[in-house]
């Protein structure tokens, strides 16, 4: 791409809403590959853009810079991605999203209840997680992760 073409890393940071700095750090994490001008300056397509906009947005919903980054590597490099590589995108993240919807319900349903191994109380916890059993199933609030006490 010639070298009077692309967006400077403050354009890039005003249209994104993002500090010069994340720009900085999401291109060290690899999540766009910026060139550098005659003078040394980084520019980056317009493209990155929506690249920068989906890592703001696939933060919120949970994914971790690795996933995102695993993500990404699906869209073209050479050219602004279309449509249907947004749409496969999309259709790839719903799984995700599906499973940290029914986590967030399960967790708003039975937030005054269960947090850790399956009460907030230690006489209820005799009764619905004797001995521990919930420690069993692994590490963290089992219950609340989708386990189910045994009847």
């Amino acid at each position: 791409m010639p070298a009077s073409e692309g967006l400077s890393i403050g354009a890039l940071a005003r249209r994104t809403g993002l500090a010069v700095s994340a720009i900085r750090y999401y291109e060290a994490q690899g999540l766009i590959a910026p060139w550098r001008n005659p003078g040394g300056q980084r520019r980056f397509q317009r493209a990155d853009i929506r690249r920068l906009s989906f890592v703001m947005i696939a933060q919120q919903f949970g994914l971790s810079l690795p996933q995102i980054r695993e993500v990404l590597a699906g869209l073209p490099q050479g050219r602004t991605p279309t449509p249907e590589d947004w749409a496969r995108i999309g259709a790839g993240l719903r799984t995700h999203l599906d499973q940290r919807i029914e986590t967030l319900v399960r967790l708003r349903d039975n937030l005054d209840g269960c947090i850790g191994c399956g009460c907030l109380s230690l006489p209820n916890c005799a009764l619905y997680n004797p001995g521990d059993r919930a420690n069993e199933r692994g590490a963290g609030p089992r219950y609340l992760m989708g386990d189910r006490p045994e009847a």
